[in-house]
């Protein structure tokens, strides 16, 4: 059993220096492990698992074997950037699955936000599976398990049994970072020169947009979910809000109301507003929005995104509400 214990003595990683030492360390570290062997590692575009991917390209290039999956409930820009980022400016070894029909056919008609949960998490094994078993050779998995995740499973977390790679085959896990906090695994993706949005991309639950979309999933739901979405967040960096709050995002029930627009009645979808702060996820406040802010950005939705014709803020703390609405 390798030591899942953060030395007392290791030094917080708070700068470029520190950050070039600990990836040149890995470097050898992953090296020394790997050989000249293959390794396989589920790209989602999240922070952590972007960060491993770019500090194993950088020890192993091609011997690592980056599968992305786009369950098609992924934020505007976010598959995109990935084949951007990693397909082409770091030339990865990336095989991209684009499952977006296979996903949302799955989940038509489900509304009871756990099963939608199950179904995405289930297929999601089942899509990376079938990628893994046309590949050769695979002696390694990498994962980008971070010191938070080891603090509270006490070193096991659920996902390292990746389902379909057979039982006998012993995978032996690759974890570079698994001893940093998430503000040092920041730090170290922007020594490595990834785009500073993807460093600094808040947390996005593994159903993605699934979550969002609230009851049965719907395509053309979905799809002014994602646009709005995406104006939020282009209005949340423009106004220098992005850092100062933790999570901020749309959801989209599954109602309507009525609405006027060019001067006729307009059925459409409320726009639920959600920006919260939170040091560990247990507890959150909200965080206050300037007013011409929301004037904006309640403007721009609703003349923009085809299908909402209402936003609505809110502003539950929790405990009462949880930070996702299912």
């Amino acid at each position: 059993m390798e030591n899942n214990k953060r030395p007392e003595t290791m030094e917080r990683i708070t700068n470029n220096e520190l950050a070039q030492a600990f990836i040149a360390e890995q470097v050898e570290a992953v090296r020394n492990q790997v050989g000249d062997k293959k390794v396989l590692l589920a790209l989602s575009g999240g922070v952590d698992s972007s960060v491993v991917a770019a500090l194993l390209i950088k020890a192993i290039g091609k011997q690592l074997v980056c599968v992305h999956v786009n369950h098609g409930l992924m934020r505007k820009g976010e598959s995109e950037q990935v084949i951007e980022v990693f397909g082409k400016a770091l030339d990865a070894n990336l095989i991209y699955v684009d499952a977006t029909d296979r996903f949302l056919d799955k989940l038509a008609g489900v509304a009871e936000p756990e099963r939608k949960r199950k179904i995405i998490g289930e297929e999601f094994i089942k899509v990376f599976d079938e990628e893994s078993a046309k590949l050769e050779g695979i002696s390694f998995l990498a994962q980008g398990t971070i010191y938070p995740d080891i603090i509270e499973s006490d070193g096991v977390k659920a996902h390292h049994n990746v389902g379909g790679l057979p039982e006998e085959m012993e995978m032996q896990l690759v974890e570079p970072v698994k001893l940093l906090y998430k503000d040092e695994v920041r730090v170290v993706g922007e020594a490595l020169g990834l785009p500073h949005g993807m460093v600094y991309r808040q947390p996005f639950p593994g159903p993605g947009l699934g979550v969002r979309c609230l009851g049965a999933i719907t395509r053309d739901r979905l799809h002014a979910l994602r646009e709005a979405d995406a104006i939020l967040r282009e209005e949340f960096d423009k106004n220098g809000l992005a850092e100062k709050v933790w999570q901020y995002f749309i959801a989209v029930p599954d109602f309507k109301s009525v609405g006027v627009r060019d001067g006729k009645r307009y059925e459409g979808w409320p726009a639920i507003l959600r920006a919260v702060n939170t040091v560990d996820a247990m507890t959150a406040t909200i965080e206050e929005i300037p007013y011409p802010i929301l004037h904006h950005i309640t403007d721009r939705i609703t003349h923009e995104v085809e299908g909402i014709n209402r936003v609505v803020m809110d502003i539950t703390p929790k405990p009462i509400g949880t930070i996702e609405w299912e």
